[in-house]
C-alpha cells in the first residue's frame, strides 16, 4: 500500500485591511478642493489615495470637462524671474509662516497659504501668477533643495533664490529690479511707479 500524501494546508487568507468610509469621506473632500484650486491630475494623484479613474471622474463632475494633459513645470527658472519671484516669494513667506505656526498637515498648509496668497494679490490689484500647481511645484523644489529663501541685505525680506546664492551680497528685484521691470502697460500686473 502507498502512503498517501499528505493533504496541503491552503494559505489562510489574510483578511485585507477594510476600508474606511471616513477615510475616503476625507479624500473626496481633498481632492474638491484641490480641483477647485486649479490642481493638475499629477497633483491630485500625488496628494490623494484615490484611484486615477476616481479622479477623472470627479475632475470632469466639478471642472465639466477632461482635465488638461501635459508634463507639470520641471525647471526652477520661472520661480526666478522677476514678477514671478515676488509672487513666489510672497506664497512660499505665508507658507512657510503657517507650516511653523500652526499643526497643519503639508497639503492643508499649502491650501491655507494658496487661498492667503490669493487674498493679498487681489488686494493689491494684482493679478495672481502663481497658479496652485506651481505654488505645489514650488515646495517640492524647495523640499528637493532646489530653491530656498534668501534674506535681501537691503528690505531684509526673504525672497525665492537658488541655493548657491550668495547671501551676504543679496539684493531681491524689489530694490534692485532690472531695467524692463514694472513697464507693462498691462492691467493687473506689477508697476514700480
Amino acid at each position: 500500500m502507498e502512503p498517501t500524501a499528505a493533504p496541503v494546508p491552503t494559505p489562510a487568507k489574510t483578511p485585507s485591511a477594510p476600508k474606511s468610509v471616513l477615510n475616503e469621506s476625507r479624500q473626496i473632500e481633498r481632492a474638491v478642493t484641490l480641483i477647485k484650486m486649479g490642481a493638475r491630475m499629477q497633483v491630485l494623484e500625488s496628494e490623494t489615495t484615490l484611484s486615477y479613474e476616481r479622479l477623472i471622474r470627479l475632475y470632469k463632475e466639478i471642472v465639466g470637462k477632461s482635465p488638461s494633459k501635459g508634463q507639470l513645470p520641471f525647471s526652477t527658472d520661472w520661480f526666478l524671474t522677476w514678477q514671478e519671484n515676488i509672487h513666489a516669494s510672497l506664497f512660499l513667506n505665508i507658507y512657510e509662516y503657517l507650516d511653523k505656526g500652526a499643526s497643519l498637515d503639508s497639503i492643508d498648509a499649502l491650501t491655507k497659504a494658496y487661498k492667503l496668497y490669493l487674498e493679498q494679490v487681489e488686494a493689491g490689484g494684482i493679478e495672481p501668477l502663481l497658479s496652485f500647481t506651481r505654488a505645489w511645484r514650488l515646495l517640492k523644489f524647495v523640499d528637493a533643495a532646489m530653491l530656498e529663501l534668501t534674506t535681501c541685505t537691503r528690505c531684509k525680506g526673504r525672497f525665492v533664490t537658488e541655493p548657491y546664492e550668495n547671501a551676504r551680497h543679496f539684493v531681491c528685484g524689489m530694490c534692485n529690479p532690472p531695467a524692463r521691470a514694472g513697464k507693462s502697460k498691462v492691467a493687473g500686473s506689477l508697476s514700480l511707479d
